[in-house]
């Protein structure tokens, strides 16, 4: 129930808003203010859950951001995210007008491998990166998104509009792109969580040892360039900050030279799993950052051509599984493998195929029989 023309009673979220609800706007003033009349006091209920409750389209992330910035105010007083609202308090609230994304929109081919009204998911190409560093910057995964999509979230970065994770440059697969701002900061939770299942392939170097593995190394930027990342040594540089970095790989398969394997990654830092696969004395081929070499069909074969088959790592995201973040349910979605790690694996079977291991008799009489 309404009090006077400038307090309002609001007990209900934002999500549903009613005739209860009064929003002042600043006169001539992009910006919004909102008021909340309280009407019960909630124990444990702090200021930043109750707007939270109110305002769920907006992380709670972003509303103690405005609490710092005094944007949020409790009886016409700035006050702590800790604070917890007492009956007769009046909250308000000061929203802030999206940022300008500064992106240009441009018209480059996107692969959809699914979408709907909040979510956009691509099969990212080699060589495009996800999103300019700067204003000037073109023809980046953003701007394509920006050209395609009648909307897009805002995200904390202007440069980087519905960019929820990122790949590399060079590596090619599945992007999540996001189209709303709730979608945005729901997807960016699972992914801070580790909820979200990551899958990539890649054919490395050599053949690797052990079937399966989980490799932990932490990692840190170079000191003397941001290109390359560097894992602990015996004296490290001291400018180094390493933060955790763990990787989970499954050998798919063993050819005399190579392997293909799976790689699963439980964080996601730069460049995390060129590095710890080339830890393990297996680079990537192709990866001559970290060690890898570009191949050829003479190189795989002993005949044909020198020119090289790939200049880059071999590396693809093959699939990624999270929650759909306004629906609720799983949401799967796969990127088939690009045709030149399929001619690379075309010929690695036709020219480097291993015998594969047969099990003994008698361990197939028992996994195949039942003991009398």
């Amino acid at each position: 129930m309404a009090r006077d023309s400038n307090n309002s009673v609001d007990e209900s979220p934002e999500r549903n808003p009613s005739s209860k609800d009064e929003v002042f706007s600043e006169e001539d003033s992009p910006v919004e203010v909102r008021r909340h009349r309280v009407r019960r006091r909630v124990a444990g209920r702090r200021l930043d859950k109750y707007l939270h409750g109110r305002y769920p389209r907006i992380s709670r992330t972003v509303i103690q951001r405005y609490i710092k910035q005094g944007l949020v105010t409790v009886n016409e007083t700035p006050t702590k995210a800790s604070y917890e609202p007492m009956p007769g308090d009046l909250v308000a609230i000061t929203l802030p007008p999206p940022p300008p994304t500064d992106i240009t929109p441009e018209d480059i081919p996107l692969d959809i491998l699914y979408e709907d009204q909040w979510v956009l998911a691509v099969n990212k190409a080699v060589g495009i990166v996800c999103h300019p560093a700067h204003a000037a910057q073109t023809g980046t995964i953003a701007n394509a998104a920006a050209f395609y999509a009648a909307s897009l979230s805002h995200g904390d970065d202007p440069f980087r509009p519905g960019i929820v994770h990122r790949l590399d440059k060079n590596t090619s697969g599945v992007l999540i792109i996001a189209k709303t701002d709730e979608a945005h900061w729901r997807m960016a939770l699972q992914f801070e969580r580790r909820s979200v299942r990551k899958e990539y392939s890649a054919i490395c170097e050599g053949e690797i040892e052990l079937d399966g593995d989980i490799i932990n190394k932490p990692l840190a930027p170079h000191p003397e360039t941001t290109q390359r990342m560097i894992l602990p040594s015996a004296s490290p540089p001291r400018q180094a900050m390493f933060k955790e970095a763990i990787t989970e790989y499954r050998v798919e398969k063993r050819y005399r030279g190579f392997t293909t394997v799976s790689l699963f990654p439980k964080t996601g830092r730069t460049h995390q799993l060129r590095v710890h696969m080339s830890s393990l004395g297996n680079p990537i081929v192709g990866d001559a950052l970290y060690g890898g070499r570009p191949i050829s069909e003479l190189d795989i074969a002993g005949e044909g051509s020198t020119e090289p088959l790939i200049t880059h790592q071999a590396l693809h995201a093959r699939l990624l599984r999270l929650m759909h973040p306004i629906l609720e349910k799983p949401l799967e979605i796969e990127a088939p493998l690009p045709d030149r790690l399929r001619k690379i694996l075309d010929l690695l079977e036709k020219h480097r195929a291993k015998p594969q291991r047969q099990p003994r008799p008698d361990t197939a009489r028992r996994k195949g029989q039942t003991k009398r």
